[in-house]
C-alpha cells in the first residue's frame, strides 16, 4: 500500500500536471520534462498540501495568479541538501591523489589553467570546499591563479545564498577544526567564509538541459544530481561532459550514481568506491 504523500503524488491528474508544467517552463523557465516524473509529483505535492488547496487543479490556478508560490514550488523542486566535505573519503582522495595527477597532466601539456566545475552546487558547500583544500593544500598554484572554480545551479535564489558564504553549525560537522579556525569568522552562531576563498568561486545560473552552457573542465564534480533525471536525459548530461573534458579530464558522481550503457566506454574508472572516472 503507498503511503499517504505518494497517494496524494499519483492524484494529481495528467491535465493538472500539464498545467503546472506549463506555467513553469513559460514563467520560469524550468523544464519539467527531463526529469524523473515521481519524483517531481511528490514534491508538487508538498506544496499542495502546504497551500491547503483542496486539488491539484486548485493549485495550478494558485500557481497562475502567485509568483511567490511559484518561487517555492521551484525552490522545492530544485532543493538540494549539502555539506562542507560531504562524503570525506573523496575530498581526500582529490586532495591527495585527483588534483595532483591533474597539476601533472596539466603540466605536461604545458597548459596555463585547470578549470574545476561544480554541477548542482546549492548554496555552495561544495565548490567552497575545492577552494579550501586548494587553498590549504596547493597554496603557489592558488596564488599564481593557476586553478579555477565554477559552481552552477539552476537556483538563482540559491546561488545568492552561496554568494553570501555565510552557514550554520548543520552545515559543516566534517570540516577538519583546523580549516573552520583558519578559513571563517564565527559570528551570532553563524560561519562567514574569507573573503578570499568566496572570491575563488565563480557562481552561475545554469540548466543541464542546454548542452551549449557546458564548460570545458579539466574536473567535474556531480555529485547526487544525475538521480533526479530520466534516464535518456542522463545519458545525454554524461554524453555532454565527457565532450567538454579536457584530454584525461575527471569526472565524480554522488555514492548512488554510476556509468552505464554506451556512456561506459568514453570513461576509465578511476576509484569505484568514490565513483571517480577519467574521460578517455
Amino acid at each position: 500500500m503507498l503511503e499517504t504523500h505518494d497517494k496524494d503524488a499519483y492524484e494529481i491528474s495528467a491535465d493538472a500536471f500539464e498545467i503546472i508544467r506549463r506555467i513553469l517552463k513559460s514563467i520560469k523557465g524550468f523544464n519539467l520534462d527531463i526529469y524523473k516524473e515521481q519524483c517531481i509529483r511528490r514534491r508538487i505535492a508538498i506544496r499542495i498540501r502546504a497551500t491547503h488547496c483542496a486539488t491539484a487543479e486548485e493549485y495550478g490556478e494558485l500557481l497562475q495568479c502567485n509568483e511567490d508560490e511559484l518561487d517555492l514550488l521551484l525552490k522545492v523542486l530544485t532543493i538540494h541538501v549539502s555539506q562542507f566535505f560531504r562524503n570525506p573519503p573523496t575530498f581526500e582522495k582529490l586532495r591527495t591523489e585527483i588534483i595532483p595527477y591533474l597539476l601533472k597532466v596539466r603540466g605536461s601539456a604545458g597548459k596555463d589553467r585547470l578549470t574545476f566545475w561544480s554541477v548542482g552546487c546549492a548554496s555552495g558547500e561544495e565548490p567552497y570546499t575545492l577552494a579550501l583544500i586548494l587553498k590549504d593544500s596547493f597554496p603557489a598554484e592558488v596564488a599564481t591563479e593557476r586553478i579555477s572554480i565554477l559552481a552552477t545551479d539552476i537556483d538563482a535564489t540559491i546561488l545568492n545564498v552561496a554568494r553570501l558564504g555565510v552557514y550554520g553549525e548543520e552545515r559543516l560537522p566534517e570540516a577538519p577544526e583546523a580549516i573552520k579556525r583558519r578559513w571563517f569568522r564565527r559570528e551570532n552562531e553563524k560561519y562567514h567564509l574569507l573573503p578570499e576563498i568566496k572570491d575563488m568561486v565563480d557562481f552561475k545560473k545554469s540548466d543541464l538541459s542546454c548542452r551549449d552552457s557546458f564548460p570545458e573542465s579539466d574536473l567535474i564534480l556531480c555529485r547526487n544530481v544525475l538521480i533526479y533525471f530520466e534516464r535518456r536525459q542522463q545519458e545525454k548530461i554524461l554524453n555532454g561532459f565527457a565532450d567538454v573534458l579536457h584530454k584525461d579530464g575527471i569526472l565524480v558522481l554522488g555514492k548512488s550514481e554510476t556509468l552505464f550503457g554506451e556512456i561506459r566506454a568514453r570513461f576509465y574508472t578511476v576509484c569505484p568506491v568514490e565513483r571517480i572516472y577519467r574521460v578517455i
